[in-house]
């Protein structure tokens, strides 16, 4: 009985892990900004929320994971600010890829979803902003579900995405205006 109970919990949370990877995955590259750097976050917060499914309050898998996610990343984050930038035994000798960095298939994918202009546009606005906009804008979630993933109050929240956005509009409107496609007004000139 004991075993048949732990492998419906397996189970189940293989199912909720299958169906909220995408989002956690997408958050990831979008935060992390490079695609191997998103795999290990996005695998290391599947196997922090496996070993933690026990605490799971039942609610609302996408948002707890994606605040295991988010954890992991301010951790690292915080960790490269103080100690600087380290580099892996194992990124030594490593061989390039065969296909460039355009041509691989998340690449292609995320390329798709967000153009390159607000890909990097997005790069530029602050880590806390920046997630707050995208587990709104992107992930669809609530004002509760991302305080709940990030822990701080509903109207931090608020704050964060409405900063988030006008530095983005004006990160986009910056690019606009330079490639032609935005005409400068009479109050700029």
């Amino acid at each position: 009985m004991l075993f048949r109970s732990k492998n419906a919990q397996r189970e189940k949370f293989e199912r909720l892990a299958e169906q909220a990877f995408p989002s956690v995955y997408g958050t990831a590259l979008r935060l992390t900004r490079d695609r191997e750097d998103a795999h290990d976050l996005a695998q290391e917060a599947i196997v922090r929320a496996y070993e933690a499914f026990d605490r799971f309050d039942g609610r609302n898998f996408k948002a707890w994971l994606l605040r295991i996610l988010t954890n992991l990343y301010i951790n690292k984050y915080r960790a490269r600010q103080r100690g600087g930038a380290s580099i892996s035994i194992d990124d030594e000798n490593v061989a390039d890829p065969v296909a460039d960095a355009g041509q691989t298939p998340d690449r292609q994918l995320f390329d798709g979803l967000v153009g390159t202009e607000v890909e990097e546009a997005l790069g530029r606005v602050p880590a806390d902003f920046r997630m707050a906009v995208l587990l709104s804008d992107v992930e669809g979630m609530s004002y509760e579900e991302i305080a709940e993933a990030t822990e701080v109050p509903v109207g931090t929240v608020r704050s964060r995405i409405a900063r988030g956005r006008a530095i983005l509009r004006r990160e986009l409107e910056l690019y606009a205006r330079k490639e032609g496609y935005l005409k400068e007004s009479i109050d700029n000139e």
